[in-house]
């Protein structure tokens, strides 16, 4: 399993085991999809970059980016459910599978945005994880 993969089910399994964002979030609503969802709120699994990190001379590590979004009806809610995701990542080390190792994992960033319709909000939230992948 590739190494943006392996993080993306462990974030996504980590937010399903967090009482804090299933107090805001179904679990059902959390997803793998595109586009705007129809259900609300939700958070979507978008898209994932894997940078080499040439920290040994094996290069075995990796940065691993996750791109989650956030929709809500409300600004005040996405704000809320970002600090909720930010809480359930960083709380306890990610456990990765496939043999990688996840070493660090940290929200790098959280921006939130108007949707045009006037109606949706949407945040937009950055996994940062730097692993040691698997020979």
């Amino acid at each position: 399993m590739s190494p943006d993969l392996a993080l993306q089910k462990a974030v996504l399994a980590r937010l399903a085991a967090s009482g804090e964002v299933t107090a805001l979030v179904p679990v059902d609503a959390m997803v793998d999809a595109h586009g705007i969802p129809q259900r609300f709120p939700s958070i979507v699994m978008g898209e994932g970059q894997v940078v080499r990190e040439p920290l040994t001379l094996e290069a075995r590590h990796r940065r691993i980016y996750a791109t989650l979004h956030v929709w809500t009806k409300s600004m005040p809610v996405a704000r809320a459910i970002a600090g909720a995701v930010t809480a359930a990542v960083e709380h306890l080390p990610i456990q990765l599978e496939s043999g990688h190792r996840a070493i660090s994992t940290v929200v790098r960033d959280a921006r939130f945005l108007r949707d045009p319709d006037g109606e949706t909000a949407h945040g937009i939230i950055t996994v940062d994880c730097l692993a040691e992948v698997a020979p």
